[in-house]
């Protein structure tokens, strides 16, 4: 099982991953989006989603650069004020995330929405991932200390590992039951990545550079002054 999950699944998730975005972005250009839903409802949409993207990716970036740059993240954390700093900033994004998430959850659960109309049972299925990823990865932070330590010397030598297409998993099998979880379910979130709205993630706006300038004209006109006009 162990051969399975932390070798075959990684390149079967990866590769789904790259295959069908691809497939999608050539075949359905159109559906490459967010597919927002501000208009149906904006408040709650607020509440949830900025914290939610602000805590998302400061954590991957955290992850990208400890995997990236070993020496440097081993250095940070090496001292011991420094370490502790970085795990509670990592607890305190973690929850940040997390509450961002459970906002967004509920805004789409919300009974006969225009939001919850809209929602597809891809968009459950992400959200019900991703609160699977967050809560564990949270949990992870706030009770097995130094999380960031060990992060280094057991899942950055099995990434690389996968990545030089030589997998090792010495690093990772003794590693507990809750962690592993973790592992499996963020590279579950790569392999539904291409089904679903989280796509727009890879859409970088290059065309907004050369294309003109788009003119706005809003139209302040206060209601009374207007029918005051019109009745002239």
């Amino acid at each position: 099982m162990d051969n399975f999950l932390f070798i075959a699944f990684p390149y079967i998730a990866l590769t789904l991953a790259i295959g069908v975005s691809i497939y999608r972005r050539l075949r359905q250009p159109y559906t490459y989006s967010s597919l927002s839903s501000e208009i149906l409802e904006k408040r709650k949409l607020f509440w949830g989603s900025v914290p939610f993207h602000y805590g998302i990716t400061l954590i991957l970036l955290a992850h990208l650069l400890a995997a990236f740059l070993p020496g440097p993240a081993a250095w940070l954390l090496g001292d011991q004020t420094r370490r502790l700093v970085l795990e509670v900033t990592g607890m305190a994004l973690g929850l940040y995330t997390f509450f961002g998430l459970v906002v967004l959850i509920i805004r789409r659960l919300a009974p006969k929405s225009l939001v919850q109309a809209a929602t597809t049972y891809m968009d459950g299925l992400i959200l019900f991932v991703l609160l699977i990823q967050i809560g564990s990865g949270t949990t992870i932070a706030i009770f097995d200390r130094w999380g960031g330590l060990w992060y280094l010397h057991t899942a950055v030598p099995w990434f690389w590992s996968l990545a030089t297409f030589r997998p090792e998993l010495v690093t990772v099998v003794s590693l507990p039951a809750f962690v592993k979880l973790h592992f499996v379910v963020g590279f579950l979130v790569i392999l539904l990545f291409p089904f679903g709205r989280l796509v727009h993630l890879v859409m970088l706006p290059l065309q907004y550079l050369w294309r003109p300038y788009q003119v706005v004209i809003w139209n302040r006109r206060k209601p009374d002054s207007y029918v005051k006009e019109v009745a002239k």
